[in-house]
């Protein structure tokens, strides 16, 4: 195949089989290089995945993923730092750059070859780390995903490179100086119809597609649970839906927490509709996987501003059971309990909070606040040391110098 037609073109060509994860191998096979041919390039590609989520990974997971990846990249450096080479380029992996749910062990492999092609830099020897997005020709590492994997990964903004991409990529890697660069295709039609849809978007691609993205927060065909708290918004999303919750009855707000979750399960799996969606069926059922459900998990923490357990999906089996488990996390009692008063004195807060330090109406906001506060008190029937701070604080300058005279005679 590939050694006969570079034979063919004039090139001398040996396949030699060895494990560079294993040192005493390596040495053994760099020996062998005729020194009327040197040694003038390497290029590391090894790559091995076992996926799961942090809470699976085994040392043997690990070190399965790390051996070829860190070990290899480990012993290729030291046994070729005397050797005068023109290029030393490892194959690391746009996982690390953009993140990648359940590849832990592999993001970690990657990150150390992008590390070692900086300290390579630093000792002033050659190093290139090419980040590389998503090939198209299936490969002992890709091969087994499916079309819901891809699409899974397309939502990230990537797109496959055709092994023409690559190779030309890989050419106009090798004439430039940078240490790191992430040879990839955007999606960034993808990218723009994601954020208009009120998706959430990695910061990283922020410069090129804005939050909210056009068609804004509300983009059409989104239910109202999902435009009103949309979780491109982050915190500010997450207290519009709390607000919006507290004035709906228990019914109203597991409806609501129900078409977010199937909302934000349809995108996962890449439905345009949430319809197919229903809120008794088990995710299992359709279709999700470990990492789906953490991508799930993600998007719900962001929307609701909640920290959910990776297991959420596992715990709670169905939407119905996820809104269930939200409802109870973000409403203690129904509107006509004290959540909008508390709501109010949020709003409160930040409107203090926003005011100049010299604004004039801050003595009377004060004093205010303090009557209001002692009133308060007084009203539940308690007692304490803070209730004499308050009415201290409330004294007029008289009133002080009235008390220090009775108390310490005067002066």
């Amino acid at each position: 195949g590939l050694a006969a037609g570079l034979a063919a073109r004039g090139a001398e060509v040996r396949v030699v089989a060895c494990d560079a994860a294993d040192r005493a191998a390596l040495a053994g096979l760099l020996a062998r290089v005729p020194a009327g041919a040197p040694l003038t390039g390497v290029v590391h590609a090894a790559g091995v995945l076992d996926d799961a989520t942090i809470g699976s990974l085994t040392p043997a997971r690990v070190d399965t993923v790390m051996r070829p990846k860190a070990d290899a990249a480990w012993n290729l450096h030291e046994l070729t730092a005397t050797a005068d080479l023109d290029a030393f380029v490892l194959f690391s992996s746009a996982a690390v750059t953009f993140g990648s749910a359940g590849q832990g062990n592999y993001n970690a492999g990657n990150g150390f070859l992008d590390a070692l092609a900086g300290a390579r830099r630093h000792a002033g020897l050659p190093a290139t780390s090419l980040a590389w997005g998503l090939w198209a020709d299936a490969s002992s590492m890709t091969g087994h995903l499916d079309d819901s994997d891809r699409a899974r990964m397309s939502r990230g903004g990537l797109t496959t490179l055709t092994a023409g991409d690559g190779l030309a990529l890989l050419d106009t890697a090798l004439t430039r100086d940078e240490t790191l660069l992430v040879p990839i295709r955007l999606d960034l039609a993808g990218l723009r119809a994601q954020a208009g849809q009120g998706e959430v978007l990695p910061a990283v691609w922020h410069g090129l597609v804005p939050p909210g993205g056009p068609g804004g927060l509300a983009g059409p065909g989104r239910p109202a649970a999902a435009r009103d708290a949309g979780p491109e918004s982050g915190a500010g999303g997450a207290d519009a839906l709390r607000h919006q919750l507290t004035g709906l009855s228990a019914a109203d707000q597991d409806q609501m927490l129900v078409d977010l979750v199937r909302v934000h399960a349809a995108a996962v799996l890449g439905h345009t509709s949430a319809d197919a969606l229903r809120a008794g069926r088990p995710f299992k059922e359709l279709g999700f996987d470990s990492l789906t459900a953490l991508e799930l998990r993600n998007r719900l923490n962001t929307a609701t501003g909640l920290r959910l357990p990776a297991t959420l999906i596992f715990d709670c089996p169905t939407p119905a059971a996820v809104a269930g488990h939200l409802r109870a996390e973000m409403v203690q009692e129904v509107a006509t309990g004290p959540l909008p008063v508390i709501a109010d004195l949020d709003q409160l807060e930040s409107a203090l909070s926003a005011m100049a330090p010299d604004c004039d109406v801050r003595d009377d906001i004060t004093r205010r606040l303090q009557t209001m506060l002692s009133k308060w008190i007084e009203a539940q029937g308690e007692t304490g040391p803070d209730d004499e701070d308050i009415k201290f604080g409330l004294a007029t300058p008289d009133e002080v110098f009235d008390f220090l005279d009775k108390e310490h005679g005067t002066l």
